[in-house]
């Protein structure tokens, strides 16, 4: 009982201090201007680490999506509503989870095994006593980095998502709905107001992945195998948060 409250507390002080490390690091924004070169390095490793995997998985859930409900719905002569299905299934939900799943797998780990080694081999210590602050010059880029990629992957996921759902709709006999028919479908299901709330979810996940993936590795502490036991925690921290916040800004958007 002892070891279980224990636990308990060190993840509500953990909580504590992650989130003292987001409000510094929305802090440091100011400096933002003059860290584009840092916060574009970024987005790009961010693009260049998602975007093939995002395009499979995305092509590939919308497939799925479309040959699980379309048969069941052209049983009963709805198929014709397979669009609105699919397209709220991805925007509201499968698009910015999955996304944010898939960039807390890819780019998250390697954030906190990047920051992690940093903490362990004593490089941020050299930052601080070169008179450079860790959030500023470590958190700060990748925390705006990571909300401006993680909305921008979600509508890409979104649409190539609805484009795999199309495609399968269209060509699969059992289901049998031309891709104008899917569009026009969607778009009387589909509102701004959805899109928003897929945007809003991204944003959040975003900042979440960044600051639980800073922290963990500027918590990492002792040998280089504290460094893969960082990034085991940091994925794991993320996925949980994320199915978490999810719950309670669909329970919010309502």
């Amino acid at each position: 009982m002892n070891a279980l409250l224990a636990r308990v507390e060190r993840f509500l002080a953990g909580i504590g201090e992650g989130t003292g490390l987001f409000l510094q690091s929305l802090y440091w924004c100011k400096a933002a201007p003059r860290n584009v070169d840092k916060i574009l390095a970024h987005l790009l490793e961010f693009g260049n680490a998602t975007l093939p995997i995002a395009s499979l998985m995305a092509i590939f859930i919308g497939g799925v999506l479309a040959l699980q409900t379309g048969s069941r719905l052209a049983q009963f002569g709805l198929e014709g509503n397979i669009g609105g299905i699919v397209g709220l299934s991805m925007v509201k939900e499968l698009g910015p989870v999955m996304t944010a799943l898939l960039v807390a797998g890819r780019v998250g780990s390697a954030i906190a095994a990047e920051v992690g080694a940093m903490n362990v081999y004593e490089e941020i210590d050299a930052l601080k006593t070169l008179d450079i602050n860790p959030v500023r010059y470590l958190v700060m880029p990748r925390l705006l980095a990571s909300v401006v990629a993680v909305p921008a992957l979600c509508m890409y996921v979104n649409v190539v998502g609805l484009l795999g759902g199309a495609l399968v709709s269209s060509v699969n006999p059992k289901i049998g709905v031309s891709m104008r028919l899917f569009r026009m479908n969607f778009q009387e299901v589909v509102k701004f107001g959805d899109v928003m709330d897929s945007i809003i979810k991204s944003v959040v996940f975003g900042m979440v992945i960044a600051v639980t993936c800073c922290y963990v590795g500027l918590k990492t502490t002792g040998g280089p195998e504290e460094i893969g036991r960082a990034v085991t925690r940091s994925v794991v921290l993320s996925f949980m948060f994320i199915f978490v916040l999810n719950y309670l800004i669909t329970r919010s958007l309502m």
